[in-house]
């Protein structure tokens, strides 16, 4: 007999979420963690720290309110470090106790230590003078990810450092440099061109977000070239020049971009290097990352893996969700989810949020759309909130007047995507919205504003056929 039905290696959204369906489900669980990472990246150094470091800035900088007030208003004048790591340590500190109250009501043992295969079903667990070995029937691997660090830079933690420690920054810099403009990286751009600080985006690539809506990411680029971000595309960093007080990030153009500090942001690499993957039969790729099934097995029937570690879309959400999933698999209850209908929230400043289909997709499926616009401006809470830049696009199906893609930019975009996402997974037409009833004022009202601009672009073409 095994100690444990389930095992779960790592304690982020998705190891949580896996022990606490099982246990549920009246299995014993375990989940297997450092005692200084309860939480995982998650709570440690990536969602919560950087959500929460975002929420200072915006308050602490009065961003959120220059229209009503004017460009010089802000809540403090000289905002440090310490003001917003106090804020989030706060954060981080009660989000820790929540999910050890939830673990210990849900009869979920934490073991204490690192974990690694000695065969399919028996883990080792170190940290203690004695390695301690557990079986299990059933084990999710839910380790995470580390941001990647290339051979060719030279990391310090203070000049040059990766996204884990942009939390520990002793002053905000004057000037920075990101290498690397996906999600991470656009955030921090963000956060610390809301503090003034003088930033400058590199990446290789053309652009940015290219899995976004064009016209929203247009948006954001034009608001981020309003807090003085520069942004050079289709530009590869040769090397990082580390002075005393400052670095050199020099580009294979010639370019050359002094900065106090250089934020790299390429990517993320799996936990799995210390696992033993081998002696369970499993293996991850040059990435770190681990092959999963639909129903998250891996390639060893009793072996499941969620979260980063099994790659896109690696989001806290979605990783909760595979959780909850590999567990009902494991025990072989019924499952079901409505993970075709993802929300993809940017926490940049401003937020971008979306669900669906964008243009470019539904363009190269050649079905027919029509598109339906609200902006910000136009809506009561929006002259309140001081947000005139904010919008909501819906992607209405011509034939079925489905809304086929709801994409947000602006104030709380990452919660009135939902409004829409509910509408897609219930099948909803744009009639819903056009008829549906909206507190007023409010941001959601957005949604029949921009109902009713696509039904009436829908109702022009169909007169002229009569």
């Amino acid at each position: 007999m095994h100690d444990y039905d389930l095992l779960v290696i790592g304690s982020g959204p998705g190891g949580q979420k896996a022990a606490i369906a099982a246990a549920k489900l009246g299995r014993r669980a375990a989940i297997v963690e450092r005692t200084d990472s309860v939480g995982g990246v998650c709570i440690n150094t990536g969602t919560i720290p950087s959500k929460t470091l975002r929420e200072a800035i915006v308050y602490l900088t009065g961003l959120s309110q220059r229209e009503l007030y004017g460009q010089s208003y802000r809540v403090k004048d000289e905002i440090t470090v310490q003001d917003l790591s106090a804020r989030t340590r706060h954060v981080v500190g009660r989000e820790v106790d929540v999910i050890m109250h939830q673990l210990a009501r849900n009869h979920v043992t934490l073991l204490a230590g690192t974990a690694r295969f000695l065969d399919p079903h028996t883990v080792g667990i170190a940290g203690g003078p004695v390695e301690r070995r557990v079986t299990a029937a059933n084990v999710v691997i839910a380790t995470g990810t580390r941001p990647a660090r290339p051979d060719t830079v030279e990391f310090d933690d203070r000049t040059v450092l990766d996204s884990d420690a942009m939390l520990s920054l002793e002053r905000i810099p004057s000037s920075m440099v990101v290498v690397g403009a996906g999600v991470i990286g656009l955030e921090y751009a963000s956060m610390f061109a809301a503090l003034g600080t003088k930033v400058t985006v590199v990446d290789r690539r053309p652009g940015m977000l290219e899995f976004c809506d064009g016209e929203i990411v247009e948006s954001l680029r034009y608001h981020l070239r309003d807090l003085a971000v520069t942004f050079r595309f289709g530009e590869t960093v040769a090397r990082v020049e580390r002075h005393k007080t400052a670095a050199v990030t020099v580009l294979d153009s010639g370019k050359r971009i002094p900065a106090d500090t250089v934020l790299y942001s390429a990517g993320r690499q799996g936990l799995t290097d210390e696992l033993g993957l081998e002696n369970a039969g499993l293996e991850a790729d040059a990435r770190g990352r681990i092959t999963v099934g639909p129903d998250y097995r891996t390639a060893v029937d009793h072996i499941f893996a969620v979260g980063d570690v099994i790659g896109f879309p690696a989001l806290a959400a979605t990783s909760m969700e595979q959780g909850r999933l590999a567990a009902y698999t494991a025990f072989g209850e019924p499952t079901s989810s409505a993970q075709g209908l993802l929300p993809i929230g940017i926490y940049t400043i401003p937020e971008i949020s979306y669900v669906g289909s964008t243009e470019a997709e539904l363009t190269d499926a050649s079905i027919a759309y029509e598109v339906g616009t609200s902006r910000y401006r136009e809506l009561a809470r929006g002259q309140i909130l001081g947000d005139s830049y904010g919008m909501l696009k819906l992607l209405v199906g011509v034939e079925d007047r489905r809304v086929l893609g709801v994409h947000v930019f602006g104030t709380n975009a990452t919660e009135i995507v939902h409004i829409g996402q509910a509408v897609m997974g219930n099948g909803g037409t744009v009639d819903y919205l056009v008829e549906a009833v909206f507190n007023y004022p409010t941001l959601a009202e957005a949604y029949k504003v921009a109902a009713l601009d696509a039904m009436n672009k829908i109702r022009a073409v169909s007169r002229l056929d009569e």
